[in-house]
């Protein structure tokens, strides 16, 4: 894994689709507008924050442009909280280190796009 990306990945599940202990609605706008009930003072989140879109842009390339498989992997890695690791191998139909390759490919794919896109 790219560590640099593993953290970007990390703060889209936080930012796109809620992420662990956000409560709540998430911790997307839409959803953080419904918390407050539309009273939302921006930049009240705490922690580190990405750019709404490097979020966005995530969002797209993991949704449209990466292969079925690698996408599979990112979901279940950061957005599956529920379930073991096992049960996310299992889930992908992969042993532990088949499930840790993709997701390194997938790290770079992702990197990828999101320089091209930069560019």
């Amino acid at each position: 894994m790219i560590p640099e990306m593993d953290e970007m990945l990390q703060l889209w599940a936080r930012d796109m689709h809620g992420g662990v202990g956000a409560g709540g609605s998430g911790s997307s706008m839409l959803g953080q507008l419904m918390d407050c009930k539309g009273e939302l003072i921006r930049g009240s989140r705490g922690g580190p924050k990405m750019l709404l879109s490097w979020s966005a842009d995530i969002e797209v390339i993991v949704n449209k442009h990466l292969a079925w498989p690698l996408a599979q992997v990112v979901r279940e890695h950061y957005l599956n909280h529920e379930s073991l690791e096992r049960q996310k191998w299992a889930h992908c139909g992969c042993g532990r280190t088949q499930f840790y390759a993709r997701l390194h490919s997938a790290h770079l794919e992702i990197a990828g796009m999101l320089l091209e896109r930069a560019a």
